[in-house]
């Protein structure tokens, strides 16, 4: 739902490279994870039809829902499409079951033993070889909390937004031009994380508070990446390597932990 919506789009037509994939390896299962809007998509439509009696996948068929990561444990509420695929001789084995459905973890659970200060706003100078190519890293998720350079403008933005607050909360002579004819719509732009709640959904622009609810719940500054690497899960054990936008789009990409482990367990409970 976001970006310009093209249909024209040819990573709209990734589903097809994944079908070849399924009919060379045959698995007896397979798993399709996607923003919950895919569901309505043009995308969704053709692949149903793929797995119809004259498709490419006839062999195979599907079952599918949308999950909130936070019903898996995870500390964000994530909604994702989920389509789980099996050959057409097994028999169908539905979702995995939440186990956090109506006890959510929260923000303050996920920063309990973050400090809250940071330290500079450089990654740490290791590199390493990957492919033939040297790239920053590798680092541990701890050595990505670290900060930006603001102007002193988005300072004192974030100094007027309140725990829990938005943009609706600036006063006039902080807001951006194009705020000020807009006194409606969406709520996140420059919004605190609440601290009490699970985040919002992480995606890979998330130190950019003006493109969502980003900022710190407390703290005068967007999270960090290693704030939100804790957000989806990702183990102290994980490393990441890259700059520090290529690492956010690998935080924000990324199939939040639980979730994930869940849909792999329901599997092999299957298997």
């Amino acid at each position: 739902m976001l970006g310009k919506r093209d249909s024209g789009d040819e990573r709209n037509y990734l589903w097809q490279e994944y079908a070849a994939t399924i009919l060379r390896s045959q698995p007896k299962y397979f798993v399709v994870e996607n923003v919950a809007a895919f569901s309505k998509s043009q995308q969704f439509r053709d692949f149903t039809e793929a797995t119809g009696p004259d498709g490419i996948l006839r062999d195979y068929t599907f079952e599918w829902d949308v999950l909130n990561a936070a019903d898996y444990g995870a500390f964000q509420a994530r909604k994702r499409a989920i389509l789980i695929g099996r050959h057409r001789d097994l028999p169908a084995i539905g979702m995995p079951a939440p186990t956090h459905r109506g006890a959510h973890h929260t923000v303050a659970d996920a920063f309990r033993n973050i400090p809250r200060e940071v330290s500079g706003t450089q990654l740490p100078p290791q590199r390493t070889e990957h492919f033939g190519q040297s790239l920053p890293g590798a680092f541990r998720p701890f050595d990505l909390h670290i900060g930006r350079d603001y102007s002193p403008l988005s300072e004192a933005r974030f100094r007027a937004i309140p725990p829990g607050g938005n943009r609706f909360d600036l006063p006039d002579h902080l807001l951006a031009p194009c705020w000020r004819g807009h006194t409606k719509g969406a709520g996140d732009v420059m919004g605190r994380l609440h601290w009490k709640q699970p985040s919002v959904t992480i995606r890979t622009e998330f130190f950019k508070p003006e493109k969502g609810r980003y900022l710190h719940p407390f703290e005068d500054r967007a999270i960090t990446h290693y704030e939100a690497a804790v957000l989806q899960g990702f183990p102290e054990t994980h490393r990441f390597v890259g700059s520090k936008t290529a690492i956010a789009r690998q935080i924000g990409n990324a199939v939040p932990i639980p979730l994930g482990r869940a849909i792999a367990a329901h599997l092999l409970a299957h298997l």
